[in-house]
């Protein structure tokens, strides 16, 4: 217990105070290990869970594999960059500080800004690049959540162009623990064209006439439509940018304006929305289903293994009890702590 303890939390070996309380058998008190969780939370080796979980979970360990193309994006820079980490590094800490509810991953009334990032979202009066502060949205804001990061936005992204195919099974696994089949053996990728001739809509309309294909695609669309709205660096857009030397130049660019950005959908049930903001609401109706999986994600990182099928129950024993406390991200750690998943040799 001591050793789990210490990897989920502060991933590396106990220190003295856990040794000592494992060799004296009092780690198998609840109430011995509720305050242990708050120590070590309180501890600055906590930053180790904030980066690497949000690395794995949220695929932040991969903001680097691709570097946005100068011509399409020439606003991204380190600056930006490090920015992005750092706002949802900031977004987690401030929910594990204060046990807000883990719903506030999927839409926020606050965000976590220096003046690089405001500048880029289009928020107005934050000044200082090196400050990061809590940031009260306005009520209509697209801001809010993680699902509106630039990080997110980035690692969903190739670089140059976004897929609604790549955003869609993004949500739908880490968000709302609900991940599709792999796609069909033979079956090509689905490639923006970033020159504007056609649009995403229409080549996924041809993908979808494989029946094969259309099934899982009523689901991976519409929340990668949605996220249409911003482009691979997370700026919002109207329109897509198209080095195809079609329509009109945007002043002091070498990039086009592209076709209009497709940004509404329609949900398996019928549920349509126009964008991302109604969509985030529908997002929201589900609960049970974003905390749910949460829970798993922090499952999966505090024991290192899968969870499957025939771990369900303890995973609803996990969402129980954080529903208690308005399912607060501090509050479900230390259900995944008592979970019988956490204590399974």
């Amino acid at each position: 217990i001591a050793s789990r303890l210490s990897y989920f939390l502060w991933s590396s070996m106990p220190d003295d105070e856990l040794l000592r309380l494992a060799a004296a058998g009092k780690l198998r008190d609840r109430r011995i290990r509720v305050a242990q969780v708050d120590r070590m939370l309180a501890d600055p080796k906590r930053e180790r869970l904030i980066e690497n979980f949000t690395g794995q979970w949220l695929d932040l360990r991969d903001i680097e594999f691709t570097t946005p193309d100068k011509k399409l994006y020439p606003e991204y820079d380190e600056l930006l960059l490090r920015s992005m980490l750092a706002e949802t590094h900031g977004f987690f800490r401030h929910l594990l500080t204060n046990d807000l509810s883990v719903m506030n991953f999927v839409d926020s009334d606050f965000a976590i800004l220096n003046q690089r990032l405001a500048n880029h979202y289009g928020i107005p009066g934050i000044r200082g690049h090196e400050e990061f502060r809590v940031v009260k949205l306005p009520a209509d804001s697209v801001r809010g959540g993680v699902l509106t990061h630039a990080s997110v936005l980035k690692v969903t992204a190739n670089g140059t162009s976004t897929s609604p195919v790549l955003r869609g099974v993004w949500v739908l696994d880490n968000i709302l623990g609900q991940p599709p089949s792999p796609p069909p053996a033979g079956v090509p990728a689905v490639e923006p064209d970033i020159r504007g001739a056609t649009t995403i809509r229409e080549q996924l309309d041809r993908h979808r006439s494989v029946e094969s294909c259309a099934r899982c695609h009523s689901r991976i669309d519409p929340p990668g439509f949605a996220l249409e709205q911003f482009n691979a660096i997370g700026g919002e857009r109207e329109y897509y940018r198209s080095l195809g030397k079609k329509g009109k130049r945007v002043k002091n660019a070498v990039y086009y304006v592209g076709p209009t950005v497709e940004k509404g959908g329609q949900w398996a049930d019928g549920r349509k929305f126009g964008d991302f903001i109604e969509f985030r609401r529908q997002l929201l109706s589900r609960p049970d289903a974003v905390a749910r999986a949460m829970a798993e994600k922090l499952l999966i990182y505090g024991t290192g293994r899968p969870v499957t099928n025939a771990d369900r129950a303890a995973v609803d024993a996990v969402v129980e009890s954080a529903r208690k406390k308005d399912f607060g991200l501090r509050s479900m750690i230390h259900a995944v702590v008592e979970s019988e998943l956490f204590h399974r040799p």
